[in-house]
This record gives C-alpha cells, structure tokens and sequence, in this order.
C-alpha cells in the first residue's frame, strides 16, 4: 500500500499541473468505487468547476475545486492516477476520469484490486469527514512536546503502533521498519519502555526517513508510479525491509524478518537490540 512518500510523490506530481484546470467531464466507470451515496450528487456538480489545489492527509489525496467541493481518493493497495491522452484506450481497470477544458490529457484512476475508494465531500466539512477525523497527527509537522504526550500510557509495541493511523498518519509497513532501524529501537520494544533520549531519537528517524523517502519518490516495490508513470528509487535505499537474510549495511548481521499482527517485520539484531527493562 502507498503510504505517507508515495502520496505526497503524487501529490506534488498532479498540484502544478492541475492546479487552475476546469473540469469538462467527470466519467465513473466503476460505481461501487464511490464511498457513499451522497457522493454520486455531489460529483455531479464538478463539471465547470476549476481545481483549487491538491493535499495529502495521511496516505489519502485530496483535490480540492471552487465552490467548496473536495475529492478525496485512497489508493489502498493497488490504487494508481495517471494521465493518458485522451484518445489512448480505457483498460478495465479504469474506474475514474477526470477530464479538463483544453486538455489532450485526462486523469485516470485504475485499481487492479478494487479496494480503494473515492469519496466527494464539502471542502469545509472535509475534516470530519469519517475518513479523515480519527487520523493521527502528521508525522512531518509534529513537534517533540506533543510527539512525547502521544506515548504517555501507551504499552503497544512500537511497529504496531507507528503503523496505526490513529495513533499517527501516514507511515506503513516499510517505512515503520525502516524508522526503527534508524532510531536502533527494535519492533517489539514496548512503548513505555522508551525514555526521553529514545523519543527525540525516534521522531528524528521518523522525519528523516519520510523525507529521505520524498526525495527520492517513495519506494517502488510492486505497482507504485507517480501520475507520469515514473517510479520511486528509496527501494534501493532501504536497510532492512525486504532484505531478511541479507547483512546489516552497518554492522554485518543478518537482517531478521519477525511477524506482528499478519505483517512481517524486518530488523537488525545487533543495531535493533530488544530493550527487556524499562529506562
């Protein structure tokens, strides 16, 4: 699944060239993509309005239109926009088409999988929108104080819980191992066990990773590309996800790989080195 790199890759992708289009056609061709019901009317309406500006909350794309109408996408598994010339062939799994006034080009959304969705909302009311209310804090713009207060009372184990949208949105399963072996805290460490010095150190791996990750345009493992079909490169920096057998790039061990919660978890032994006893 996309996580926190891989959207903002396409948000920063799609924002200059859309920004300021006006919609000529809205085709769905996959309705059961739709969140609701209510979101059938309201896309109705984004023919003639001109897009105001493209975010990311999360690991969800929000595009923004005149007049108070949002879009709002998850890709989930295999979700994809990409601009095709108008003329080129829909394949089956095209579920959405934005097109735009004096454009060659349309945006497409396709989904292999069919798990994403698209939800069409008021722009004002987008925060409390059921997807997005319960999210956790934005992991690039929080601040040590409030980082810290997060983890007051909290006994999950730190994979599980970096990796909770609740708790802070955004980072996933690749990008979760990969903060941890930059913070040399190991997955199964409970949260309470970590003091201030591991807390400062943790929220400087989150930071760094997720912008490391942007930088180079998200990893890309199986389906992800950005609107132009380019792919991510951070997968060629990765320490350990994905690299379970292989040495440790800074110490020689071998990578481990461990299953919490039906995901597996790769760490380095040595550098991760599981914390038995409180601080």
């Amino acid at each position: 699944m996309p996580e926190l790199p891989e959207v903002e890759t396409i948000v920063r992708n799609l924002s200059p060239k859309l920004k300021g289009l006006e919609v000529s056609s809205v085709k769905l061709l996959f309705p059961p993509i739709l969140r609701d019901n209510k979101s059938l009317s309201l896309i109705k309406r984004l023919k003639g309005r001109k897009v105001a500006g493209v975010r990311r909350r999360g690991k969800m794309i929000l595009i923004d239109f005149e007049r108070n109408l949002s879009l709002l996408f998850h890709l989930k598994m295999t979700g994809q926009f990409l601009f095709y010339h108008r003329k080129e062939p829909l394949d089956k799994h095209t579920h959405f088409i934005l097109s735009f006034k004096g454009q060659n080009k349309e945006l497409r959304f396709r989904d292999v999988r069919k798990f994403g969705f698209i939800s069409c909302l008021r722009t004002f009311d987008a925060s409390c929108a059921d997807e997005l209310k319960s999210l956790g804090p934005e992991p690039l713009e929080i601040d040590f104080l409030l980082f810290q207060k997060l983890f007051r009372g909290r006994k999950a184990r730190l994979k599980s819980l970096l990796i909770d949208q609740n708790f802070i949105a955004g980072i996933g399963n690749i990008y979760a191992d990969e903060i941890l072996f930059q913070a040399k805290l190991h997955p199964l460490t409970p949260a309470n066990h970590l003091g201030g010095e591991d807390l400062r150190g943790l929220l400087k791996a989150i930071k760094g990773v997720l912008r490391n990750a942007i930088a180079h345009r998200g990893s890309s493992i199986r389906d992800f590309t950005n609107a132009e079909g380019q792919k991510g490169n951070f997968q060629n920096y990765h320490n350990v996800y994905g690299r379970q057998s292989l040495p440790c790039f800074i110490c020689g061990e071998k990578i481990k790989r461990l299953r919490l919660g039906g995901r597996s978890s790769f760490f380095c032994p040595r550098c991760q080195e599981e914390k038995k006893e409180n601080p």
